[in-house]
């Protein structure tokens, strides 16, 4: 009537990008399992040293307010603008890493250097360090493509770096991180495309140095043997091991109920953090664990499923940030249920999302949130795609309008 095409295609501004559902749904759901379990297992604990009982959640959830911050942020930002400065993190994470060896900075806590004071707060570097060697992996998995994939020395570099970075966890001591640095770089690089028989050659120097640090401490080779044969000597280098299995034991198929665990009230050593997931197979069962394992291959699963479609499509450095991301949560994670399993000897590795924690559980959210972002500019980038597929086809029967009046003349 007004001389308008009704039937015009409407055309978007540009491709929209989306978070990943799915992903976004498990890691919602460790945080809230997170909340519920530190709960139950701090209470007994805070009592017990007169911090009233609420004090460790009211802190978890004052660092989960700070993670979910700074995963906010985090999803807002330009992933080619962390790309840009991964260089300048690392050395970042350099410093982090040495300032603990700093008088009066650094802080020692169970015989260990991994703390910084900040006076109001204590940090543990190595939360921050676990993102900011994802991010300069992946940066240069894609500025050195050619290289990682037909060069022996092209590996030289990412290597040397992680190598750094665990002599400087050695030295702390915190071999349980030095062990992840190790597993993510291996796997990250080896996504990267470099051959396995380089990633051996690479790796076999560091299998000494593992040995010599895990049996250079007594303690450490009592976690080694007590892991072997935990009952051997249940009350003394056996116990924690004993009292995780006895708890895990306890809940059977659906639990004790939730709260009315017994081996966290004073029996369960580092019941809020390290060995959380020994009082959820106590109070949630079986029924508990296979739920939030469930939860945690969903988030690993996702993660790398995107990063291998953001690879595909050439968006590598958000596709190798899914990747490293995802595996630094899948490894850890591993870790921290074998030990309450028994499968591992002990580390001080915490249950992402989940355990007790400051640094820990804000950097942990930080990760998530980067993961997110990266999420969203590959499902942005496949959007693209679509829409460059479709618009040729659209356009295909306006390409010549006055042929189809001539064809129609001919018939007429």
């Amino acid at each position: 009537m007004f001389g308008f095409d009704t039937t015009q295609a409407k055309r978007r501004q540009g491709p929209r990008g989306k978070f990943d559902l799915p992903l976004l749904v498990a890691l919602v759901g460790l945080a809230c399992v997170g909340v519920v379990m530190v709960t139950s297992s701090s209470i007994a604990v805070a009592d017990s040293s007169h911090l009233g009982q609420f004090y460790y959640l009211k802190h978890h959830l004052m660092y989960l307010s700070l993670g979910l911050l700074v995963a906010g942020v985090a999803m807002r930002t330009e992933l080619k603008v962390v790309e840009k400065h991964a260089f300048f993190l690392m050395l970042l994470a350099f410093i982090m890493l040495l300032a603990v060896f700093v008088p009066h900075l650094g802080m020692r806590l169970n015989g260990a250097r991994r703390w910084l004071n900040l006076i109001v707060t204590s940090f543990q570097p190595v939360e921050a360090v676990k993102l900011i060697l994802v991010v300069y992996l992946a940066s240069y998995l894609v500025r050195h493509r050619e290289s990682i994939e037909t060069r022996f020395l092209g590996l030289v570099k990412p290597i040397a770096v992680s190598g750094v970075i665990v002599l400087l966890l050695l030295a702390q001591p915190d071999f349980g991180s030095a062990t992840l640095v190790i597993a993510v770089t291996i796997a990250l690089v080896w996504l990267g495309g470099a051959r396995p028989l380089f990633l051996m050659i690479m790796g076999m120097p560091l299998m000494p140095l593992l040995a010599i640090a895990a049996t250079s401490e007594s303690y450490r080779m009592k976690r080694l043997t007590s892991f072997m044969d935990p009952w051997k000597d249940p009350f003394n280098d056996g116990f924690q091991l004993t009292q995780s299995l006895m708890a895990i034991g306890r809940g059977e198929w659906t639990g004790v109920g939730l709260g009315s665990s017994v081996l966290k009230l004073s029996y369960l050593p580092e019941a809020h953090t390290d060995f959380i997931f020994a009082v959820i197979g106590e109070e949630l069962g079986l029924a508990g664990i296979i739920g939030v394992m469930c939860l945690f291959t969903l988030v690993v699963w996702r993660g790398l499923y995107i990063g291998l479609k953001g690879v595909e499509i050439g968006q590598r450095f958000a596709g190798y940030i899914a990747f490293g991301i995802s595996l630094m949560i899948g490894f850890q994670t591993m870790v921290s249920i074998g030990v309450n399993l028994g499968a591992l000897p002990t580390k001080g590795l915490t249950l992402p999302l989940i355990s007790y924690g400051g640094s820990s559980i804000a950097l942990t959210c930080a990760m998530a949130g980067v993961l997110l972002r990266a999420t969203y500019e590959i499902n942005r980038a496949l959007d693209a795609r679509q829409m460059a597929t479709r618009m040729p086809a659209a356009a295909a029967p306006d390409a010549n309008p006055n042929g189809t009046r001539e064809r129609e003349a001919v018939a007429a």
